[in-house]
Formats: C-alpha cells, structure tokens, sequence
C-alpha cells in the first residue's frame, strides 16, 4: 500500500509541474510582448526592459506551484515586472551617483521609424511624470487594466490609483499642452 501512495505522490508532482509549465508557456504567449512594453515605459532601455520580464518569468515559474487562481496569474506576473522595473532604476539611481554622467540614450533606429511624432511625445511626457503615476497610466491604458487590478498589481487601494490617474492624466495635458502651444 505504501508503494502506491508514493507513485501516486509522484503522480501528483508531475501532473503539478506540467501544470505549472502549461501556465507558465500560455502567459508567456499572451503576455511577454506586451510586457517588454511595460517595462520599457519604466526603464527606458528596451534590452533592459527584455531582461526584467525574462526574470519576471522565471520567478514566475518557481513560485507558479502557489498560485491557487490561475485568472489571477497575469496580474501576478505584471507586478513581478512593476517590481523589479522599481527595483532597476533604484540600482541605477545609485549607480548614477557613481559615475559620471554619459550622452542622452537614443532610441534605436526601429523605435524611431516605429514610432509617430505624437505618439513619441506622449511617450516622453509620460516618462516625466512621478513614478507611481506613469505605473497607474502605463497599467490602465497601455495594458487596459481595470482599476481594480492595477490596485493590486501596485498593492495599493482603488481610490489612490483613481487619484494617481487624474493627476498623472493631468500632468500630461500640461505638458503635452506646452509643446503645442
């Protein structure tokens, strides 16, 4: 009887890990791209931004196993990405401090001849913005998340990211205002 038990067990933990890496591939299609784009609004660096949600799925792969709602998975994911995109400009903040300071980073060919005049200024606008705001913006209109799963992504109440998004929407049209005015 024992010996059952433990094929069972092994049954189990099998059926769990392809589970798991069925999870982790189904996001991966649906999610990687727009992810790198995210991460992107928060680091400037597309190669950086590529990095970060590599490493979003990779933590995302080994802690998959506890993840009991699997619809709640993708949001898990995106604020992995919003974390560690956090936590790479707070390395590069001190890094900064440390070295001198280099030319402006150019965007590369293809992201100059991808994208529109406007669509580049909005863009920059946004990168101006606090940090919390760009998140609320990125997250509700770049990924079109409702309010209340960018709350949870960004681990904050519903009514900050409502406040967070009139401001930061504000902040914009300033901005964007006094480039065309």
């Amino acid at each position: 009887m024992e010996f059952v038990s433990a094929m069972d067990r092994d049954s189990h933990a099998s059926e769990a890990a392809n589970d798991v890496d069925t999870l982790v591939a189904t996001l991966f299609t649906q999610e990687a791209r727009r992810l790198v784009g995210l991460a992107s609004f928060f680091t400037d660096d597309r190669t950086a931004a590529e990095d970060l949600v590599q490493e979003a799925f990779i933590r995302l792969a080994r802690t998959a196993h506890r993840i009991r709602d699997t619809d709640k998975a993708a949001a898990y994911l995106r604020s992995i990405v919003v974390n560690l995109a956090r936590d790479h400009n707070r390395r590069g903040l001190v890094s900064l401090r440390h070295r001198p300071p280099e030319g402006g980073d150019e965007p590369s060919a293809e992201e100059t001849a991808s994208m529109e005049e406007s669509r580049r200024e909005v863009v920059e606008a946004l990168r101006g913005l606090p940090h919390r705001q760009r998140e609320c913006l990125a997250l509700r209109y770049y990924l079109e998340l409702p309010i209340d799963e960018i709350a949870d992504a960004l681990g904050v109440s519903a009514n900050s990211v409502k406040t967070h998004l009139k401001r930061g929407l504000r902040g914009l049209a300033a901005v964007l205002e006094d480039t065309h005015g």
